[in-house]
């Protein structure tokens, strides 16, 4: 289902010159760092993914959104390497840093990352792209905006989220979505992505409140806490240091734990794998990010 979507976003007509930065270094490290926060690895009770999707494919399809928008070579490439900084357990990380509203805390590493890839700076300096514009990905509208405003990064969420966890969109549905998209010049001066209709803005905005409510469920609540719990274990007792979470792949990290011979890291890492959905009680967990989502159609604000 995700390989249908990216070949709606255009893949077999990639540009030539996406496809020698898909070779980078510290792009290639998010094809073990799965999309949806370490769950791929946790109680099957709890979470029933129809796919592996990897923060790569996530960054290759919302560099496709956003290229086949503005076939625009920098917007492209500030897609691509949005997420480089992305850690082992992605927001996982950010309930370890107590960051539960913004989820934004792991990003400080994204100029550290880029700088020290010299694959793509090489690539960068032939194409005569300035690196601070990967590391300003921010400075694009397109590619990243706030909430409740819409960019390529928030629209290639639902889809992707829901093509693997919430599983409500169809392929026609998602063919639907892609061909009605333009871009619109928003309330604020801004380039923003919408819709021409009405009803493919409702069907987003649906699929969105629906990833939300998961979202908040005590399940999923309870379980990233608790792998942030393991998280903060292994970094306190040294078996790592928190900076292998940026270099670490999560393949690497869950081998690693494994292989712990502490019985702290064992009995929280079996209730990880282990956990049923009756086990969970409506205990206290922190309020998370609100995914609130009001897109643009056909020039008015939803």
């Amino acid at each position: 289902m995700f390989f249908y979507y990216l070949v709606i976003l255009g893949y077999y007509n990639m540009p030539d010159f996406l496809i020698r930065y898909l070779n980078a270094p510290s792009l290639l490290r998010l094809k073990k760092i799965g999309n949806f926060c370490g769950m791929d690895f946790a109680s099957k009770d709890i979470y029933k993914f129809r796919e592996y999707i990897s923060r790569f494919d996530h960054s290759l399809s919302v560099c496709l959104n956003a290229y086949s928008l503005t076939h625009d070579k920098e917007t492209a490439l500030k897609a691509l390497f949005h997420d480089v900084s992305t850690p082992c357990f992605s927001h996982v990380i950010d309930y370890m840093n107590k960051d539960y509203k913004k989820q934004e805390s792991t990003e400080e590493y994204t100029e550290i990352i880029i700088r020290n890839d010299e694959y793509l700076k090489r690539c960068l300096d032939e194409d005569g792209i300035d690196i601070n514009s990967l590391i300003n990905y921010k400075s694009n509208t397109i590619v990243d905006n706030d909430r409740p405003k819409l960019c390529a990064d928030r629209l290639d969420g639902v889809i992707t989220t829901d093509i693997g966890w919430t599983q409500v969109l169809s392929k026609e549905d998602i063919k639907n979505i892609i061909e009605d998209r333009c871009i619109y010049t928003n309330e604020y001066g801004e380039d923003e992505i919408g819709f021409k209709t009405i009803e493919v803005a409702k069907k987003v905005v649906e699929v969105s409140n629906l990833i939300d409510i998961y979202c908040h469920s005590k399940e999923d609540n309870y379980m990233m806490d608790l792998l942030a719990r393991i998280t903060r274990v292994i970094i306190q007792k040294k078996y790592i240091k928190y900076e292998d979470l940026y270099y670490l792949d999560e393949e690497e990290l869950f081998s690693l734990l494994n292989n712990i011979n502490d019985k702290e890291v064992e009995h929280l890492l079996y209730q990880f794998k282990n956990i049923k959905k009756d086990e969970i009680s409506d205990i206290y967990l922190p309020s998370v990010k609100k995914r609130l989502l009001r897109p643009i159609v056909n020039g008015v604000r939803l």
